[in-house]
């Protein structure tokens, strides 16, 4: 799979022709190409034979491999565009010329003086437009926007309107050019989103400092990251303390404090100390670099409503065209009275109007535009469908443990039975827990602060679900829920336990339990507020006890909550959920969610504490782990859709207007043309609102 830059992709239903034609050839197991990036992304046998097809194409197209683009000088929009400005202004010239000596160039003797002026004006902005319509047709594409102009102003030349041919193609190319310019700011937006990328590493060998590319450095190597640079590459913190910048991964203004032993993400800026840093993964593997394939790879699957609009623009320029020659020539046969002058100007200012630009343009754009402003905010939207399916979610299920509370467990109590001791009891969890990496085991182990010996362990078995059976001092020692004292028979006096708790038997014997705490995240209340001021039903899903449940449960006010489930049933109770009406978010953060956020309508992972299974299924990753942003994801979801659906509703809507005064002779073609590019620019201006917002 390879990435390509499309230059002089200026066109929408061109990036749509380009993968249409592609996905048919026999050489391509996959392609996408992203108009908003200006991109192909491609998986194909014969790439020489993809480049002719798209040279075929669309001939204008240059393809650079990604990453290895040309350098051009920056310069202005205006510069950029300036021979096209220049003819634009040379054909308004020669066109207020003809139209101000018009009549006496028309009662001349020499009456062709009208065309000197009329004809040379109109090529000269009309005659790339003639050249592609020309291609095309060649080719076998006819309908498109180029046709529709081709046909609209020679047939204007025909009935005598010379001036409304050349105004039709000046305004065509004088709103192409606003167009480009509106796409290309657009283009820049989205181009310093994704400028985060690291451009260099710092790595220090032997005890020299050697600007690398962060592609080069391996997991282990030691870094510099001096104040003003960009932290390149996951990893943790060594030596010095800073503040760093996190905005570009998690949209948050507030600088966060980074001290020795801290993890740290690349795309951070570092803005005060030196610090130095022991690089925990790849490039390739690093936050940064998936939050750049995430987000420039999200236009590949597409929503509903772009395709649609794809579809619907393929049929809707044929119907145009042949509705546009009906109306032409049938009521001058059938109307007594009516002309064929009158008759076919009026189909030519319906075709002019039709032109279906807005709508290619600006749907892509909107929900570029909509990914592009989520992951500002620290919300990484692994596709547009994804932004639809938000929009229509009813029921938000919750894992607990490091989703809505921190994670960050502590033996808050222990309590010993049948004559064992607490140092006794925290001493065999502490034990049987050594190599287990879950956060509880963790608490555990840190909590016994004497020294230990790794001898005494001899061969630990995990209960998947229950907890652990392991060899200590030759000692059966079963630590986990209480579940597992009845898996196991072991009589015991209390199942009902507020809080997380771990059971601790030793021979067959109960010895007593340790409560574990964990404490809600800041934002978790007020998460779970706006999704119920939304509308939207809240579950909590967790394997803890449901005494411990439902205090959690109560304190955050959700009121349908399930306890003590094995992975399996998370995905059952989901399951159950999704038969009901409205679609089905999961949010949760651990490898054990993984199975449920791929089963959910819409999986949301924590990005920062998260598993990379959990990261990797998800639809929807939250970089800052807050729960609050699920209800921020779902608000950018509804207004990238409402903005959409703005679009389509007044391009569409001021098309209909315009074809109805076109068809009752109100509109001239003038008009037309001000009313079809009009409703381009402003739909797509409207598009861009998106990003920005």
């Amino acid at each position: 799979m390879k990435k390509y830059k499309l230059k002089n992709l200026d066109c929408a239903s061109c990036a749509t022709k380009i993968e249409d034609s592609l996905t048919k050839l026999n050489e391509v197991k996959f392609v996408t190409v992203n108009f908003a990036t200006a991109s192909m992304t491609i998986d194909s046998d014969d790439f020489e034979k993809v480049k002719s097809k798209i040279a075929e194409i669309e001939p204008e197209v240059e393809i650079e491999e990604a990453g290895k683009e040309k350098t051009f000088v920056s310069t202005s929009e205006l510069a950029e565009n300036k021979w096209t400005i220049i003819k634009a202004v040379s054909a308004t010239l020669l066109l207020l010329a003809g139209i101000i000596f018009e009549e006496e160039l028309h009662n001349t003797p020499f009456h062709f003086a009208e065309y000197l002026v009329f004809i040379p004006a109109y090529l000269i902005v009309g005659w790339n437009v003639l050249t592609l319509a020309l291609k095309n047709i060649v080719r076998g594409r006819v309908f498109n926007e180029h046709f529709l102009m081709t046909v609209a102003t020679l047939g204007a030349f025909a009935i005598d309107k010379m001036p409304e041919a050349v105004a039709v193609m000046l305004f065509y190319v004088v709103g192409e050019l606003f167009q480009d310019i509106a796409v290309h700011r657009s283009r820049k937006s989205i181009k310093a989103l994704l400028e985060i990328k690291p451009e260099y590493a710092n790595l220090k060998l032997d005890g020299n400092i050697k600007k690398v590319s962060p592609e080069e450095v391996a997991i282990g190597d030691v870094i510099i990251v001096k104040p003003g640079e960009k932290v390149p590459l996951d990893g943790l913190v060594t030596d010095g303390n800073s503040f760093v910048d996190t905005s570009a991964l998690t949209g948050e203004s507030v600088p966060r404090k980074i001290k020795t032993n801290d993890e740290i993400l690349a795309g951070m800026i570092n803005q005060s100390g030196l610090i130095t840093i022991k690089v925990t993964k790849l490039f390739g593997e690093s936050s940064i670099s998936k939050i750049l394939e995430m987000v420039e790879n999200a236009t590949s699957k597409k929503a509903k409503t772009e395709k649609f609009i794809t579809t619907f623009a393929k049929y809707y320029t044929p119907v145009v065209v042949f509705g546009a020659l009906l109306l032409a020539v049938l009521p001058p046969l059938l109307i007594p009275g009516a002309t064929f002058n009158e008759w076919i100007f009026r189909a030519l200012v319906v075709l002019v109007i039709s032109c279906p630009c807005a709508l290619v343009i600006s749907i892509p754009l909107g929900y570029f535009g909509g990914v592009g402003g989520a992951s500002r905010r620290g919300i990484l939207v692994k596709g547009s469908n994804f932004l639809d399916v938000l929009t229509q979610v009813k029921t938000v299920v919750f894992d607990k443990t490091g989703t809505l509370t921190k994670g960050e467990f502590k033996v808050s109590g222990i309590f010993p039975a049948n004559g064992f001791g607490e140092k006794t009891v925290l001493e065999y969890a502490a034990y049987a827990e050594y190599n287990s990496n879950h956060p509880i085991a963790k608490s555990i182990f840190e909590s016994y602060d004497r020294e230990f010996d790794s001898s005494r362990i001899g061969k630990v078995q995990e209960i998947s679900g229950y907890g652990l059976k392991a060899s200590i001092d030759n000692k059966e020692i079963l630590v986990g829920n209480d579940k597992l004292l009845h898996n196991q028979n072991v009589e015991h006096e209390k199942c009902n336990v507020a809080g997380t708790v771990v059971h601790v038997v030793i021979d067959k014997k109960y010895a007593g339990y340790i409560v574990i705490s964990d404490s809600l995240k800041a934002d978790a209340v007020d998460a779970v507020k706006r999704l119920i001021k939304m509308g939207i039903n809240t579950v909590m899903l967790t394997g803890d006890n449901k005494y411990a449940a439902g205090n959690y449960a109560g304190e955050l006010g959700i009121k349908e909550y399930y306890a003590e489930l094995l992975p399996e049933n998370k995905v059952e109770h989901v399951e159950r959920l999704l038969s009901k009406n409205g679609k089905v978010a999961f949010v949760g953060d651990g490898i054990n969610d993984a199975p449920v956020l791929a089963r959910a309508d819409v999986g949301i992972a924590m990005g920062a504490l998260g598993s990379d299974a959990a990261i990797e299924t998800a639809d929807v990753v939250l970089m800052t782990d807050s729960p609050s942003k699920v209800a921020e994801a779902i608000n950018v979801a509804k207004r990238t859709r409402k903005i959409v659906w703005q679009n389509i509703t007044f391009a569409l809507g001021i098309k209909l207007v315009f074809i109805v005064l076109g068809v009752f002779g109100v509109a001239n073609m003038w008009e037309a043309v001000f009313g079809d590019m009009g409703v381009a620019l402003l739909a797509i201006l409207n598009a861009t609102r998106v990003l920005k917002g």
